[in-house]
């Protein structure tokens, strides 16, 4: 018997380096590759685009309508602008104003405390009356007032834009208070 040398054959489901199988798997990763540059390349150009529009910040507006003087009760704080605002109504016997809800101490929101009747802070114990004066706690100075007068249509407006503080004396100018 001749003893020929026979070349292996290859078993079925193998591949060798002239089977189409392995030109379909470089494709396929040759595809992957592309899609895989194609999205990173996207992302980039998507953050780059998005760097050039600004930011916007929207804030609740600064002039606001609170309702007619009727509606708030003598010696009485009013928390309904408290969240939306940033504001407290107060009206003593004589007239209304709008105070700051930021301490002047570090910036944190007091509470009003009705049991108490003062504002307390909670972060660092920061307490005013109900006309603002500080007089307990770090805080340095009292709370500010918000510019408050009448609108065309009899309801009382607020205008956060203008601010008016104790100690320079601001508290005595005819804007920060409402007569009643």
């Amino acid at each position: 018997m001749s003893e020929e040398k026979q070349a292996p054959r290859a078993a079925v489901g193998t591949t060798t380096s002239q089977d189409p199988i392995q030109r379909r798997g470089f494709f396929r990763w040759l595809a992957l590759g592309w899609l895989t540059f194609a999205a990173a390349t996207g992302g980039f150009f998507t953050v780059i685009i998005r760097f050039l529009y600004p930011n916007v910040l929207f804030e609740p507006p600064q002039t606001f309508k609170i309702g007619f003087p009727d509606e708030f009760s003598p010696n009485s704080v009013d928390t309904r602008f408290k969240k939306k605002f940033n504001a407290w109504v107060v009206r003593d016997d004589e007239s209304i104003f709008a105070l700051s809800t930021t301490c002047t101490h570090l910036g944190c929101t007091p509470n009003w405390l009705l049991t108490e009747n003062k504002f307390k802070c909670p972060c660092h114990g920061s307490g005013f009356r109900i006309t603002g004066i500080n007089f307990e706690g770090p805080a340095p100075r009292p709370l500010e007032r918000f510019k408050i007068g009448m609108s065309d249509d009899g309801q009382i407006l607020v205008d956060k834009t203008k601010s008016y503080k104790w100690e320079k004396g601001e508290w005595e100018n005819k804007d920060s208070f409402l007569k009643v």
